[in-house]
């Protein structure tokens, strides 16, 4: 019983993360500048860093891409006040 139900954990883990090694791999190569204009030139130590987080937020890293556009703009309360906004 315990081995059927490991081998379901890895199985669904394996279904899970496949499409993120897909995706990581081609943002990776030629379209990380694309969704995050700021990575422009980044080295490969950044890269290796970010590619675990692209391969397990791999659903995000799909929205982002099918929905396209400039990358969201983070609005904290600090960044309103910052503007003037807050107040």
């Amino acid at each position: 019983m315990a081995d059927a139900v490991a081998r379901m954990v890895v199985v669904a883990a394996a279904v899970y993360l496949a499409p993120g090694l897909a995706l990581a791999a081609l943002a990776l190569a030629r379209g990380l500048e694309r969704l995050d204009p700021a990575t422009r030139g980044a080295s490969l130590g950044f890269r290796l860093i970010v590619a675990p987080g692209l391969v397990a937020l791999w659903p995000l890293l799909a929205r982002r891409i099918l929905r396209g556009g400039p990358p969201p703009v983070e609005t904290t309360a600090h960044r309103r006040q910052a503007r003037g906004a807050g107040s």
